[in-house]
């Protein structure tokens, strides 16, 4: 697409305790209405059972929601911590289990249309349906949009710096409050990090479960680079900028020892350590640091964030991404109303669902981080919503006054991201777990594979 793309990525394993059975999640328009003419959907990215202050937001939501809206029922189901599983979220797609109303990747667009399980919605949405429709930032919608029509609804977005803990900063004698601006500063603040032992990892990188290709694109962005060719038909990433990228690992993994030894890690394992202390520093988004609190048991004063660094100077560029909800194709106007309906209360309105700030802040859940964006500047949302995050801010908003202060441009994800993520998977892999790994070979590998991707149409 021409516009920038956005994604949030996680790859976080299934948890236990569905709320309703994926079999069951497919509800027909013929059966959306009962006798006494409610209409039934069900919603998908339910927090699970360990997120017991989400789950409560969640429910009480839900409760207040049907309460205003007496002939609407939700039914909601929950499919994993972090929502979308790439390989389950493909399986549910192909046997046909996905829930009426949806969460995806904003690089999901794509693989949701070739499923044949996407419905067109552009007639229904609008300032009726979403009160607060116009103030969404249009290249978001755009994300969403195919020929002219849309096909889903953007509810985040976010982009990559630099997170770091303070803590470990401070006790490496590193300066807490001027984070490492190029990868050479970054490898030598590792060194002093892992220097600390007990198992710390200066730095933490991931290379599994699509998220390696995930992370190598946004260091590759830092360097200049693209993954495709202008015109998409090609690899472009075979090349010294993306051989900056893999050496720079390889010469902190093997060459510094400031990695850790365990490597092959996704996104639950990488925040799993980071809630322990064991990090020092790792790419993300402004939300990893919610993660690392509200799920993995760490403490939001020892995390901060800075820009993307450069390889010589700032960062060239940093990956964006987001995620929204989708519509189930054969759904009736009716559950088309009542699902647009919960997103724009649930994830839309400033003050209410994702932006209750008021509720949030005595919580175990952070208020005051400089992302999503999702509103247009200048607009009424934006406004309210900023109002909303700054009066209840729980958290130092300083922490991420570096990276707030320092913005890098944002570069849209690849066409057929997913795929290409699994197959740079090898690549980062092979860096981080074997010091004999010939980088030129491994990239040849992967320019090959991801070629043969792009011709097959995939």
């Amino acid at each position: 697409m021409s516009v920038p793309q956005y994604r949030k990525v996680a790859a976080a394993a299934l948890a236990a305790g569905l709320g309703l059975s994926l079999a069951a999640c497919s509800t027909k328009s013929d059966d959306s209405a009962d006798a006494g003419g409610k209409v039934t959907i069900t919603v998908d990215c339910q927090p699970v059972g360990a997120q017991k202050e989400l789950l409560k937001n969640w429910n009480d939501d839900v409760a207040e929601f049907q309460r205003q809206n007496p002939n609407i029922v939700v039914k909601s189901v929950s499919v994993g911590e972090q929502c979308n599983n790439p390989p389950d979220f493909t399986a549910r797609l192909a046997g046909g289990t996905v829930t009426d109303v949806f969460y995806g990747y904003m690089t999901d667009l794509q693989q949701v249309l070739d499923s044949g399980q996407a419905m067109d919605i552009t007639d229904h949405v609008g300032k009726d349906s979403v009160p607060t429709w116009d103030s969404v930032d249009p290249a978001l919608k755009e994300v969403f949009t195919d020929g002219g029509k849309l096909y889903g609804v953007p509810v985040k977005n976010y982009s990559m710096g630099l997170i770091y803990n303070k803590a470990l900063f401070q006790r490496a004698g590193l300066d807490a409050a001027n984070p490492p601006k190029t990868w050479a500063e970054v490898r030598t603040a590792a060194k002093k990090i892992s220097a600390l032992g007990g198992g710390v990892a200066g730095y933490s990188e991931y290379s599994a479960g699509n998220t390696g290709g995930w992370h190598f694109t946004s260091l590759l962005y830092s360097q200049g680079g693209q993954v495709l060719s202008a015109d998409g038909k090609k690899a472009d990433f075979n090349n010294p900028m993306g051989k900056q990228v893999l050496q720079n690992l390889k010469d902190m993994r093997y060459g510094d020892n400031s990695m850790g030894s365990r490597q092959l890690l996704q996104w639950g394992d990488l925040l799993t350590n980071a809630g322990a202390g064991k990090v020092g520093m790792f790419i993300g988004a402004p939300d990893a640091t919610q993660a690392i609190v509200s799920q993995f048991q760490g403490k939001y004063q020892d995390w901060a964030m800075g820009p993307l660094p450069g390889q010589d100077g700032p960062a060239k560029a940093t990956l964006g991404g987001g995620e929204g909800y989708f519509f189930k194709k054969g759904l009736s106007p009716e559950q088309v109303k009542a699902g647009l309906k919960w997103i724009a209360y649930q994830k839309l309105t400033p003050g209410k669902g994702q932006f209750d700030y008021v509720r949030a802040k005595p919580q175990n859940y952070p208020v005051g981080l400089p992302q999503p964006l999702l509103f247009t500047n200048g607009s009424d949302a934006q406004k309210q919503e900023l109002d909303l995050r700054k009066a209840n801010a729980n958290v130092d908003t300083t922490n991420f006054t570096a990276f707030e202060a320092n913005p890098v441009p944002i570069k849209g994800e690849p066409r057929n991201a997913q795929a290409i993520y699994a197959v740079l998977d090898a690549a980062m892999s092979g860096v981080l777990t074997n010091p004999n790994a010939n980088v030129d070979a491994l990239l040849k590998t992967a320019e090959d594979k991801v070629n043969q991707l792009l011709a097959a149409g995939s």
